[in-house]
This record gives C-alpha cells, sequence and structure tokens, in this order.
C-alpha cells in the first residue's frame, strides 16, 4: 500500500517536466490520476506509460475559468471525490518589461496566476470535503527578483501570496495549501534558457548545489506535502533550490 492508496490526484502541466515527474511519483505510491495539459500529444504519451491505479486524462487550456470547470467536474465525474490539486502549469517570458508584446504579459498572468485561482476556487468545495489540499507550484522567483523575468516574476510572486491567504481562510475547513519554490529546473518549460549556456551558466554559479533542480528532485517534495507526513504544514513556500535562497543569489567567493 503507497501513501496515496485510493487518493484521487489532479496534476496539471502533467505532460512534461516537474508535472510529468509528480504524477509519476503519485501513480508509484498507489493514486488514481487525473492529467491536464494544454499538450495533447504530451498527455497522452504520460499517460500511455505512467504506473498509476486509474488514470483521467483531460485537455485543458488552464487561463480560461469554464475549462478549469471542466476539468474539476470530470474528474468529480469519474471518481466521485478529490484529495489534492497539485497546480503546476505555467508559462514563462524571458526579456526586459519592455521586450515583446504587451500580450504576453496577459499570457503569463492568464496561465500562472488565473489558472491556480480558477482551480484552486472549482476544487475547494471537493477538498473541504475530503480534507484534502492544495500544493501550488510557485518559484524562487516568486520570492525575490530575476533578471530578464518580470513577468514570470508577477505571475509567481501572486502565486506565492496566494498559497499563504488560502491557506489562512481554509485552515478551518481542513484543507493545507502549500507551495514549492523551485530555482532553475531543466524541463522543456526551461529549454529557451538552456539554449543559452552563459545565461544557463551564471544561473548555476549562484546555487551553492552547483546545478539546477530534476524534475525528481522537486516531485519529490511535492509528494510530500500532499502526504500525511505534512498534516500540520500549511501556508509553507518551500524553497527547492539547491540553497540559492540560502545564499541570497549571491555567487561564491572563490
Amino acid at each position: 500500500m503507497g501513501r496515496f492508496s485510493n487518493k484521487v490526484i489532479l496534476v496539471t502541466g502533467a505532460a512534461s517536466g516537474i508535472g510529468e515527474a509528480a504524477a509519476r511519483r503519485f501513480g508509484r505510491e498507489g493514486a488514481r490520476l487525473v492529467l491536464a495539459d494544454k499538450n495533447a500529444d504530451g498527455l497522452h504519451a504520460v499517460a500511455e506509460t505512467i504506473e498509476a491505479a486509474d488514470t483521467l486524462m483531460h485537455v485543458v487550456d488552464l487561463s480560461l475559468a469554464d475549462q478549469c470547470r471542466g476539468l474539476i467536474e470530470a474528474a468529480i465525474a469519474r471518481f466521485g471525490r478529490l484529495d489534492v490539486l497539485v497546480n503546476n502549469a505555467g508559462k514563462d517570458h524571458l526579456g526586459a518589461v519592455d521586450a515583446g508584446d504587451i500580450a504576453d504579459f496577459s499570457t503569463v498572468i492568464e496561465t500562472d496566476l488565473y489558472g491556480v485561482f480558477y482551480m484552486t476556487r472549482f476544487a475547494l468545495p471537493h477538498l473541504r470535503q475530503s480534507g484534502g489540499c492544495i500544493v501550488n507550484v510557485s518559484s524562487v522567483s516568486g520570492l525575490g527578483g530575476d533578471w530578464n523575468h518580470s513577468f514570470y516574476c508577477a505571475a509567481k510572486g501572486a502565486v506565492t501570496n496566494f498559497t499563504r491567504a488560502v491557506a489562512l481562510d481554509e485552515a478551518k475547513n481542513g484543507v493545507r495549501v502549500n507551495a514549492v519554490n523551485p530555482s532553475l529546473v531543466y524541463t522543456p518549460f526551461t529549454a529557451g534558457m538552456q539554449d543559452q549556456p552563459e545565461l544557463v551558466a551564471k544561473f548555476e554559479e549562484r546555487i551553492p548545489m552547483g546545478r539546477g533542480a530534476k524534475p525528481d528532485d522537486i516531485s519529490g517534495v511535492i509528494a510530500f506535502l500532499a502526504s500525511e507526513d505534512a498534516h500540520f504544514v500549511t501556508g509553507v513556500n518551500l524553497p527547492v533550490d539547491g540553497g540559492l535562497s540560502a545564499s541570497n543569489g549571491q555567487p561564491p567567493l572563490s
């Protein structure tokens, strides 16, 4: 019996990266899964190879409220309950505040922030019934600023404080709300950065452990926060960053 046997866990952004790693981790530990992503081909590829008690795939655009509501309704129609919501899906923008189109800012905010809000709002009635929990995937960019990431920092800063606020409101209802805050993670999401070796080297230089994270480095912490081992943990934004936040982002002296 795994930690999540008979639990229904919904993971957004499950077609790749952190979301895929989290889905695989929960599946190995006995969960029934709802896997959501905008990328239908990637989602099917993951679902076909994942180890889980039962899996529902759902293609969704998380920037749209009606589609988020439909995702929750599909999960409840299939499984009758929801125990864990992992808000992982996100979109990045690399560039100065006056780079790109103004619409790029809206796209980042609508996916990274509105999507978390919509999913939380529609999931909460069911999580209150199950005594479930939410794990948001925020970022160290939601705890402090990053070069050339102002759009993303705005969205993730909001997710970080939204996590705290909802945790305060929902504690009385038995729902825990936490977030993980990764630094650089080697995933398709950061492919744009990885195509710039000098930029990646600057990030890695500032991480005391000397590298970015692999998706599994993050998924284990997500699983911890979703588990009964964290039953007295709520309102936490947990850096999973190889020590970056401990160093205040400063490069080593030698």
